[in-house]
């Protein structure tokens, strides 16, 4: 196993992969979707929340960002760093917001996708994290609640955030289209959304497995069937294998979350991480630990939540999984670098759990 971090499009640059490799990482997750365009950037080091109104406006990252000229210069300056690309997570909204809502320019955006999975594959970077969702990550609160009153985030019920329909023009919790017509996203069906996510896999796993990518998939954070009136798709444990049913291929994996599967109202998670690591499913796994389950529950210190991480680790190693291990996010330390101090804490601890 190898231990990475997960860094937001605004840390790419040698100061963060200086950190990363000072606390013992060897590789990076990286986002170039900047979820904060043009929305409150003000906790940016930490994670995004949302409200009503979503992160920020989508098609914040040029497509120039994308192409496979900047894929290998970001490599490039990963790896004098001492680091390995491991993966990107996530799309644009800009880029795929048809595909999600089954809307007129769905073929066009698909062929867009393709493209980008080709270019990540011949820049030699082996994964590519998503999350195919329509409300995306959203009705969570911040609160001081982690050991020692650490600010982290967590879900304390429904509220208007989890609760109220999406408005037309937002998908993924970001608004994609500005001049939208008032009114809210048409209800669907869990089956719909399941076709609409058959249409994706069917489309690009063929692509994705001539390119040499995984393409990753993350469970629904918060694990509701619905969020704002809007269905889910993995927001059980059992869920993850009709996802892989799809389409059977080792381009189809998981991008397999800890804390949002315990966080699940369903499920054993020591007996769900052995039944998808023993497949040889997960492509790579946000190391994180929460306490309680939906909707009521808070994102902890990796040795202190629900989840005994060095059970989790014993489970790994058992299953002969090599593939990368991240913190994701943490609660924030009290200090002048929260976001350091609470990610430099994670490492060491997973650090030494790999040495046990």
């Amino acid at each position: 196993m190898k231990l990475g971090f997960g860094l937001y499009k605004h840390m790419l640059n040698k100061e963060h992969y200086n950190f990363a490799r000072q606390c013992g990482a060897t590789h990076v997750v990286i986002h170039l979707v900047d979820y904060f365009n043009q929305g409150v950037r003000e906790a940016e080091s930490s994670q995004p929340l949302g409200g009503l109104d979503g992160w920020g406006y989508a098609g914040g990252t040029p497509d120039s960002d994308w192409s496979l000229e900047n894929l290998n210069v970001i490599k490039k300056e990963i790896n004098e760093s001492g680091l390995e690309l491991e993966a990107i997570e996530n799309f644009d909204p800009a880029h795929w917001h048809d595909i999600l809502l089954d809307g007129p320019s769905k073929e066009q955006q698909i062929s867009k996708l393709k493209q980008i999975i080709t270019q990540v594959g011949q820049a030699g970077i082996p994964t590519f994290g998503y999350n195919f969702s329509l409300a995306g990550v959203c009705g969570r609160i911040t609160t001081d609640g982690a050991r020692g009153h650490a600010e982290t985030v967590g879900m304390d019920g429904l509220c208007a955030a989890s609760t109220a329909p999406i408005k037309n023009g937002m998908v993924w919790n970001m608004v994609y289209d500005q001049q939208a017509e008032e009114g809210d996203l048409p209800k669907i069906t869990h089956d719909e959304l399941w076709q609409r996510l058959t249409y994706f896999l069917k489309e690009l796993i063929p692509v994705a497995e001539k390119a040499g990518v995984r393409l990753a998939a993350h469970p629904d954070d918060p694990p509701l069937s619905f969020m704002r009136q809007q269905p889910r798709l993995v927001y059980q444990p059992d869920m993850y294998q009709r996802l892989l049913d799809i389409v059977h291929s080792p381009s189809n994996s998981l991008e397999f979350c800890l804390g949002t599967l315990a966080e699940m109202s369903e499920g054993d998670i020591y007996e769900i991480c052995d039944r998808y690591t023993r497949q040889n499913n997960v492509a790579y796994i946000h190391f994180r630990n929460v306490r309680g389950k939906v909707p009521h529950y808070q994102e902890t210190f990796i040795d202190e939540g629900d989840i005994d991480m060095s059970k989790i680790i014993t489970i790994l190693k058992k299953n002969k999984f090599d593939g990368v291990l991240i913190p994701d996010h943490t609660p924030q330390m009290s200090c002048k670098a929260p976001w350091h101090a609470g990610m430099a804490y994670a490492m060491g601890y997973m650090k030494a759990q790999l040495k046990n």
